[in-house]
């Protein structure tokens, strides 16, 4: 038996020996007792110290890399100074520029994530076949690939692996963010909607607004099967966006020829908010009327009295056209997320993947999204303002009149009214340069 596990037996039945004394003789001499504690509380926490000891060696035991032994624990106890086990051997430096652009963030935010999937991208190897592969560059591998878009051939190249385990690596990382870390986009409580309401209405003076829904389409290269010839296809991923451009909420897999409110009413966000599971807090009267809370989205959107769309040939000078400027301003954080996910190397062309993993590769790239946010890492935030209107789909696709009903479109017209009043056009555009300002 190794000498640390048996240190931590030996140490555990010397204390438990000395508790079981107490309790058979609890009528002794206090004294005598509080003699002992001292001495129980050294075998206890000698059983804690070895545990942890034994602990730390299989732990080292698991860790896995292309370098020597020597190059898993960094020296001189300093392990900020390191890149990641194997990373730097393979040419990665700590430099922010450099390591930005191989992996969209910082090596600080890397080194977090890692030891965060460490436990899950360091199992389930394929049956026979472990690969010997550390979680830096497991990590590495799969952000490459999503950062970049390289093919799992030049990947393979620079990580020194076989194209199966590039594509193994790939597929993990998608699959732990999807399955294990989904929580990090997930729809808000009532209280946290409140800062997010109150974030919009400081910027517009619009209250009760809990967010900016948007629909966007990726390409992606489907394949035929009789003549293997290759057509482009695309998937709707419709997505909600609080004021700092994080994902409330995701929805991908419906084929992109769907009309965005087609795409809405398939969504379980949709039928969530009609049967009153969402956006269900108390409404606020604004001129008389009741204000429930409610969405933001562009005219490619129905009328509700949860999601309001701009007006339609506003008169100039009116509160209408107010309403409508600041539904313009609104939108900005969605934009922004939109056009941050096409920024990953990935998404930014069309995807040569079959569907299934194609829309895994869209929520890996979401889950990033708000897991950078959530850091205070902006590396993976698209900040070119004049490009967003490149991302603004709202005129291709346009409502189905379907989903409108009378009384409903009545009552979220009245709503709509109700609200341009308390519009205020803002001229400063700070909002759109500091995405660190609003709502984390």
């Amino acid at each position: 038996m190794d000498s640390q596990k048996l240190s931590a037996l030996l140490s555990s039945l010397v204390s438990q020996l000395f508790l079981l004394l107490l309790l058979l003789f609890p009528d002794s001499d206090s004294t005598q007792r509080t003699n002992l504690f001292p001495l129980i509380s050294h075998f206890i926490s000698s059983q804690q110290v070895a545990a942890s000891l034994t602990f730390l060696s299989i732990s080292r035991k698991r860790k896995r890399t292309h370098s020597s032994e020597e190059e898993l624990e960094p020296t001189h106890g300093d392990k900020s100074s390191r890149l990641g086990h194997g990373l730097s051997q393979l040419g990665f430096t700590r430099l922010p520029d450099s390591f930005r652009s191989s992996f969209k963030m910082s090596s600080s935010t890397f080194r977090w994530l890692s030891g965060l999937l460490e436990p899950l991208l360091d199992c389930r190897d394929p049956v026979g076949l472990p690969l010997n592969l550390s979680a830096d560059i497991r990590l590495g591998i799969g952000l490459f690939r999503l950062v970049n878009g390289s093919t799992y051939s030049e990947i393979a190249t620079r990580f020194e692996v076989t194209e199966s385990v590039t594509r193994f690596c790939v597929k993990q990382l998608c699959r732990v963010l999807c399955t294990n870390f989904r929580f990090w986009v997930a729809f808000p409580g009532p209280e946290e909607l409140g800062l997010i309401s109150k974030s919009f209405e400081e910027l517009t003076g619009l209250p009760n607004c809990c967010g900016v829904i948007d629909c966007t389409r990726f390409k992606i290269i489907k394949i035929d099967g009789s003549n293997s010839s290759k057509d482009e296809d695309s998937i709707a991923v419709q997505i909600v966006v609080d004021s700092s451009s994080r994902i409330l909420s995701i929805v991908a897999g419906i084929r992109g020829d769907k009309g965005d409110s087609r795409v809405l009413k398939s969504s379980t966000l949709y039928k969530d908010i009609e049967e009153n599971k969402l956006l269900n807090s108390s409404p606020i009267c604004v001129n008389g009327v009741a204000v429930d809370q409610y969405l933001i989205g562009d005219g490619g959107y129905p009328l509700l009295p949860w999601l309001m769309v701009p007006f339609v040939d506003a008169n100039p000078g009116s509160s209408e056209e107010n309403f409508n400027a600041v539904h313009n301003l609104m939108r900005v954080p969605a934009l922004k997320a939109v056009a941050s996910l096409k920024n990953w190397g990935v998404l930014s062309r069309p995807i040569d993947e079959d569907f299934k993993t194609a829309v895994a590769l869209i929520g890996a790239c979401s889950i990033l999204h708000n897991a950078l946010l959530m850091r205070e890492d902006f590396s993976g935030l698209f900040e070119e303002l004049g490009d967003y209107s490149l991302h603004d789909e709202s005129s291709q696709y346009y409502s189905d009149a379907s989903l409108e009903e009378n009384s409903t479109e009545k009552k979220a017209s009245a709503i709509r009214s109700a609200l341009a009043t308390r519009a205020r056009v803002q001229h400063d555009s700070s909002y759109h340069r500091d995405p660190s300002s609003s709502v984390q």
